[in-house]
């Protein structure tokens, strides 16, 4: 017999994958349920014999309402992962229930209407316990009401937070939102958060994003954590197959996760790894994407020997088929591992990741000539794209990580791991649109490179009390290490048309050597510590992280031309204040670090090395929490410095700032009626500049309006219907600082629907839904270096989960 296991108080929640997906609307007359319980409390006196079998929480929950005559919904996904022991013998209805949910994280509660639901228990950390400080390997913070959004995320080297804890803006999306959305990559997921928005081309082979109106992902070493860690996420692009959820800090995340690779400052994106669940999982997720892409999704998970301490969780899926582009198709292989044992004071994991993409016919973004006027974009389904054309991505990944309690106030923990990309891919190169009438020029080449990743850190974590004062102090050392190796032949121009392409013959082009282009190493040791009174409702957190950057950069014969070595040290002060149980204010104050230039041959001064640049965030904000339903309002500004080439030298003598107004909320706003959305306001300003006349001007990329909104409700008239839709609005941009060339604005709407019920007993799910229901044509977004996108084609998505 299955016997739900109780949750710890810090992985309350935990959005396991097994268990029913059906909707139970037991639609009673709110008459017969005063009769039965009383529109605000349980009977307590009345006994009744119940024999109800043991099975899936939702499931049995569904049994008991019936038997007890009382109206109850929940959200389906709040139960997955539990199971009860049922229910036999005489009990009250109170009894009853709190047999039922014991254990669960759960409880019953009323509504206004007499009807009942399900919601996440608040539940008092013991006295050795931090909250925000996470014990375990594993544990998350919980979800929200409809399971789409968590309650907090990782902070990096400060563990996982409570969203009301946290001195920063954060959004943490889970496995539940992952599969409704039909997201195949953290690209798709991210399109629900209005801080963000992606740079990548629909159909092309990069996943890259602008977050609080600055880069992140655009170069050729991955820029994702993965289970907050730099040097393991695939270098390209991150499926999602094997996410369990996608968090998102905002801002600079030099102290918390230590300098990225490339060197973003608007954010850090964390991809927090699928781990074995508390009950056993065999899951099959069939898929199908216009006009021809095909997928399957096997998630298995187990937990073997004493106490059932270790556990395997293995996700495994393929993918081909032609795309809704024109003449391209296909193909992508993805199969992850997870292992981890959980002991009483040890606790480890091991993450193994193997992925394939291949494509016929990748798109690619397009540059615009100098004064030419930019041209109203084609249908999305339209490619200039040759149909010779391919590329293929090849990434592995490992991560070992572990941590030990030394005493119930002490745990030391260490990660090591990296990973390997392959890159080779024969197309035409970002065509330039030269005209009005969309005629573009493109260089075709043959084009490989190869990057090894390496990671290591360790650290501590300690808590203790000083007086009224209690300390949640944190110690770490990182080292990151990449080697990359890269090589291009080019062939002759090719000239084609945006709105009607030109096929051209394949040029014959030699296979390229990949000689080694550069070595980096970022280490360095960081210090934080969060003091904590008035029953935590102050806290204040200081930190620094001392960082030092190596670099070296190769010349074809393997002889090193430049060398780089510096250091900077990146504070943090962060504050939370709550004066109230469900509203939290905030500020932080923290920079960010980007890798220094060195003057170009081109420059008086060639050679000249230039310290790291130093962004500078100052954030101040409010949270509030509604129990179902959260919100934040933040307010930024975010400065980066820049090196320009002007009047022959190379100096440090470009800015750009972006001061901005977000407003994010996600949950449960009425039963079976669930949001995510946004607004931010961005004001982003070139405050200094090599070109005097650009000064002032708007930095590229970076729009004044970006809003989302995403909307599920419940069909009361249709056991287990959910309605599903979608909007997303990006204001005009810039691609060039001159600020002379400009992309519109556009909206696009998303629409689509799910089912859930049992057949053959079996929990089945089918989703369906329809990107760009309109098939707006649009350019969709800007890279930092001027290069722009089509939009997504009205694409329609189909799936079918079932569990075994």
């Amino acid at each position: 017999m299955l016997v739900a296991r109780p949750l710890f108080a810090d992985r309350l929640l935990k959005p396991v994958m097994r268990s029913v997906l059906l909707s139970v609307v037991l639609g009673l007359a709110s008459s017969a349920l005063a009769e039965a319980a009383g529109p605000t409390q349980l009977d307590a006196v009345t006994v009744r014999a119940y024999n109800i079998a043991p099975g899936p929480l939702g499931v049995t929950l569904s049994s008991f309402a019936v038997d007890a005559g009382i109206a109850l919904s929940f959200q389906p996904s709040i139960t997955e992962g539990l199971v009860s022991p049922g229910l036999s013998g005489s009990y009250s209805v109170q009894e009853a229930v709190s047999r039922l949910l014991e254990g669960s994280g759960l409880e019953m509660v009323a509504r206004s209407d007499g009807t009942w639901t399900l919601v996440v228990r608040r539940v008092t950390l013991s006295d050795t316990t931090v909250e925000g400080i996470d014990k375990r390997a594993d544990s998350l913070p919980p979800v929200l009401a409809g399971g789409q959004v968590a309650r907090g995320g990782r902070l990096g080297i400060l563990g996982n937070r409570d969203a009301m804890d946290a001195p920063f803006s954060v959004s943490s999306y889970t496995s539940t939102l992952i599969k409704d959305q039909q997201a195949v990559t953290v690209g798709d997921l991210l399109e629900r958060d209005s801080s963000v928005r992606s740079t990548g081309q629909t159909g092309g082979i990069v996943d890259s994003f602008f977050i609080r109106g600055f880069p992140v992902g655009e170069g050729n070493l991955g820029e994702l954590a993965f289970d907050g860690v730099y040097g393991v996420a695939s270098n390209y692009r991150v499926f999602t197959e094997y996410a369990e959820r996608i968090e998102l800090v905002k801002g600079p995340g030099a102290l918390l996760y230590g300098m990225s690779p490339n060197s973003g400052v608007g954010g850090v994106i964390n991809v927090v790894p699928k781990r074995s669940l508390d009950e056993d999982l065999t899951r099959f997720t069939t898929s199908y994407a216009l006009n021809t892409q095909l997928g399957g999704h096997l998630d298995v998970s187990r937990r073997f020997g004493e106490e059932r301490r270790f556990g395997v969780r293995v996700n495994g899926s393929v993918q081909q088929g032609d795309t809704a582009i024109d003449k391209q198709s296909r193909e992508v292989g993805i199969g992850a591992i997870a292992l981890d044992y959980q002991g009483e004071r040890l606790r480890t994991t091991l993450d193994l990741i193997n992925q394939k993409e291949s494509f016929d016919a990748a798109s690619r973004p397009f540059l615009i000539a100098s004064g030419v006027e930019i041209p109203s974009a084609a249908n999305g389904r339209t490619s200039v794209s040759q149909e010779w054309g391919w590329s293929e991505t090849r990434d592995k990944s490992a991560l070992l990580g572990g941590e030990y309690d030394l005493n119930d106030n002490l745990t030391v923990f260490a990660h090591a791991g990296g990973g390997k990309s392959d890159v080779a891919r024969m197309s035409d190169q970002t065509p330039t649109i030269i005209n009005e009438a969309g005629d573009t020029s493109s260089i075709p080449g043959y084009y490989k490179f190869e990057v090894q990743r390496y990671t290591v850190d360790a650290g501590a974590r300690l808590r203790f009390d000083t007086g009224p004062i209690s300390h949640s102090t944190a110690l770490q050392v990182t080292r990151y290490r990449d080697h990359l190796s890269r090589g291009i032949i080019s062939g002759p121009a090719i000239l084609s048309n945006i709105y009607h392409p030109v096929d051209r013959p394949k040029p014959a082009i030699a296979k390229p050597d990949t000689p080694k282009v550069s070595e980096s190493e970022l280490s360095g040791v960081a210090l934080a510590d969060t003091l904590s009174v008035l029953d935590e409702r102050l806290q204040v957190t200081l930190g620094v992280r001392q960082q030092n950057i190596k670099s070296d950069n190769y010349n074809a014969a393997g002889f090193v031309t430049t060398h780089y070595d510096k250091s900077k040290s990146t504070p943090l002060f962060g504050v939370v204040a709550k004066p109230w149980d469900h509203v939290s204010f905030y500020y932080n104050y923290v920079e960010g670090l980007s890798k220094g230039d060195i003057a170009p041959s081109a420059a008086a001064n060639a050679g000249e090395i230039f310290s790291p640049y130093v962004s500078r965030q100052q954030e101040v904000g409010v949270k509030l929490d509604y129990g179902s339903f959260m919100s934040t309002i933040a307010l930024f500004q975010l400065e980066k410095p820049s090196g320009e080439l002007a009047s022959g030298v190379f100096s440090v003598n470009g800015e750009q700032r972006n001061r901005g107004v977000e407003l994010n909320m996600a949950g449960e706003i009425a039963p079976g009626t669930r949001l995510i959305g946004g607004v931010t306001l961005l004001d982003g300003e070139l405050t200094r500049t090599g070109v005097a006349a650009n000064r002032g001007n708007k930095p590229v990329g970076v729009p004044e309006v970006q809003a989302n909104l995403w909307a599920e409700w419940d069909v009361p008239q249709v056991e287990g219907l959910t309605l599903t839709s979608g909007a997303i609005y990006t204001g005009s941009q810039y691609v060039n600082q001159a600020n002379t060339q400009q992309l519109d604005a556009w909206t696009r709407f998303d629409v689509g629907a799910r089912y859930a019920t049992r057949i053959a007993e079996r929990p089945t799910t089918f989703r369906a839904t329809v990107q760009n229901v309109f098939d707006r044509e649009y350019w969709s977004g800007v890279a930092s270096y001027g290069a722009f996108s089509q939009g997504a084609p009205r694409t329609l998505l189909l799936s079918a989960t079932v569990d075994f």
